[in-house]
């Protein structure tokens, strides 16, 4: 039930694709934080999916396949595909505006107080540009959530590492999703494949998202193009955000790494796709149609979507260049199977290479991240505390941390392994002032503290007690402050214990007689059978019990009193 959610933490422009069926269609009305980047980029990936959708409309929408009976009977993967009862048409664009709207923009590093009970904080994650890692933390625990992160060095800022440090519980998600491939060896594949197919004449198409990879796979192809001789091959990114999305990644200078960052002070563009429009050898268009089928000289280089092969312009070029062996699809994005994609193209003559680039933390990189910031504990979905599947021998594929891995489910409620044992409760300068500790032992002061508590949006505050109200003459008034409790004069503390020799001897010199110490469970009890009179001494209590004599009381109470420290 979303409309329970308070807060949305988005850690990058990957995961927001759904947020205006939950800001849209759930109740939901809490608050959405995120860096400007991600709210930016994703707004171009939400516009292209829209923009794509669009473009097909269907002539009729079908909603009885979703019955679990029919569903049964159809072909994989559909049989096989989950909560399809769930599925949904795909949102509007002013849906996409209105979800974005609510969004809070937050840098990083900033502290965003979440109703005065936790503290929330984005660190640079080092994965895409905006991504973030979230810290939330209270005065006295603090969680770390790390989901898409990267350790290379790409285009955006470097991982914050040092920031998670001191965690109590650490939550990891959004691991590489190809652990056995080198993002570094399947950029040098790409490369070395499109140039071969160029250089016999073909064509490479390469699917991909509108923001992303595509920029480092931008910045290889311009140092290796001239290399490679290749500098007569037109590129061509197609794709309805490809213009802003170019513009985009050379404006957030702050959200690059340091050697980007710095060119943008010389002045010269951060990323160097900038160099390849100016030179005419990358062109953009928003679609196959108007310019670029003008434009458009063979054999080149395509990047457009979707990566799913399902919509966009890439099933156009799919159709239009899969009949001929001289040219090739590569695939790079890592979020899709390349043979799922590719069914309904077969059979196909094109070639096809699969070089997924996924430069989130691999198995190896997350054991070396843990044993830097120690966290106490380690939540992660149930997946990544075995090995794959497909490859179950290998151990190494997994997650190997001490304490072993909390590991969670879909939908399902963790219970984290730490208490909230303290709060933070600041006292008034003028209270304050009024304080005199005394020193009980070497080193150990204490002082007594009477006050009002006062406590709102989980903020705890100690302020002096109100003064005992004067008498007013005449009629009785409704006083304002007659919320607040009154003080009552306090008796000192008494501290110390009674040592019952000592004290049996101090009753005998003031003229008690027939003194009997009988031992208890939890201290002793001194009887003076002449007087009537029992004094039980315990651990932390006395008392004085006899028969109405006043007098008497008071004076053995003043005995006592002399073997306690007052404070």
């Amino acid at each position: 039930d979303l409309s329970t959610v308070d807060v949305i933490l988005i850690s990058n422009y990957h995961c927001m694709m759904a947020l205006p069926y939950i800001t849209e269609h759930t109740g939901f009305t809490g608050t959405v934080y995120a860096t400007e980047p991600t709210v930016q980029i994703g707004r171009l990936l939400m516009e292209e999916l829209v923009n794509f959708i669009e473009r097909v409309p269907k002539a009729q929408s079908a909603s009885l396949w979703k019955n679990k009976d029919i569903q049964r009977l159809l072909p994989s993967p559909l049989k096989d595909a989950v909560e399809v009862s769930t599925w949904r048409r795909c949102y509007t664009m002013q849906e996409v505006n209105s979800a974005l709207s609510k969004i809070q923009l937050v840098g990083y590093s900033q502290k965003i107080e979440l109703f005065g009970a936790v503290q929330v904080t984005p660190l640079s994650s080092g994965y895409a540009l905006g991504s973030s890692n979230w810290i939330i933390q209270s005065h006295y625990e603090k969680v770390s959530y790390v989901s898409g992160s990267s350790l290379l060095t790409t285009h955006p800022q470097p991982m914050d590492q040092a920031s998670l440090k001191n965690s109590d519980v650490l939550v990891l998600t959004g691991l590489t999703q190809i652990p056995t491939a080198n993002p570094d060896g399947m950029v040098g594949e790409f490369c070395s494949n499109l140039a071969l197919t160029v250089r016999n004449g073909g064509n490479v198409l390469v699917p991909c998202y509108p923001s992303g990879v595509i920029y480092d796979l931008l910045e290889c192809l311009y140092q290796y193009i001239d290399s490679a001789g290749l500098s007569s091959v037109p590129l061509y990114f197609i794709s309805p955000v490809a213009n802003s999305s170019l513009e985009f990644s050379q404006i957030f200078a702050e959200w690059l790494c340091h050697n980007k960052q710095s060119k943008v002070y010389l002045p010269e563009p951060p990323f160097p796709h900038a160099e390849l429009i100016q030179t005419n050898k990358l062109k953009h268009y928003p679609s196959i149609h108007g310019d670029f089928s003008n434009d458009f000289r063979q054999p080149c280089v395509v990047f457009t979507g979707h990566p799913s092969l399902r919509f966009g312009d890439v099933v156009h070029f799919m159709e239009l260049w899969g009949k001929s062996s001289l040219n090739t699809v590569i695939f790079t994005e890592p979020d899709f199977s390349y043979l799922e994609a590719l069914a309904p193209y077969q059979p196909l003559a094109m070639k096809c290479i699969y070089c997924p680039i996924d430069t989130r933390l691999n198995f190896i990189q997350v054991s070396k991240l843990l044993k830097e910031v120690q966290p106490l504990h380690v939540v992660c979905p149930e997946q990544y505390t075995q090995p794959p599947p497909a490859q179950s021998h290998r151990m190494d594929l997994m997650i190997d941390c001490q304490p072993p891995a909390m590991s969670y489910r879909r939908a399902e409620v963790l219970a984290l392994p730490f208490k909230r044992r303290y709060e933070k409760i600041e006292i008034m300068p003028e209270l304050a002032d009024s304080l005199v500790p005394m020193e009980i032992k070497p080193g150990i002061s204490l002082a007594t503290v009477s006050a009002v508590l006062h406590t709102k949006d989980n903020k705890h505050l100690l302020q002096p007690p109100p003064r005992p109200a004067q008498p007013t003459s005449g009629k009785k008034r409704k006083r304002v402050s007659d919320d607040v409790p009154d003080c009552k004069v306090l008796k000192p503390l008494l501290s110390g214990s009674i040592p019952v020799e000592q004290f049996v001897q101090t009753l005998e010199k003031h003229g008690f007689s027939d003194i009997k110490v009988e031992d208890t469970a939890k201290g002793h009890i001194v009887l003076l059978q002449e007087a009537e009179t029992l004094i039980q001494i315990e651990e932390d209590s006395t008392h004085i019990i006899c028969d109405n004599d006043e007098m008497l009381r008071v004076r053995l109470r003043d005995l006592v009193l002399k073997f306690l420290q007052k404070f």
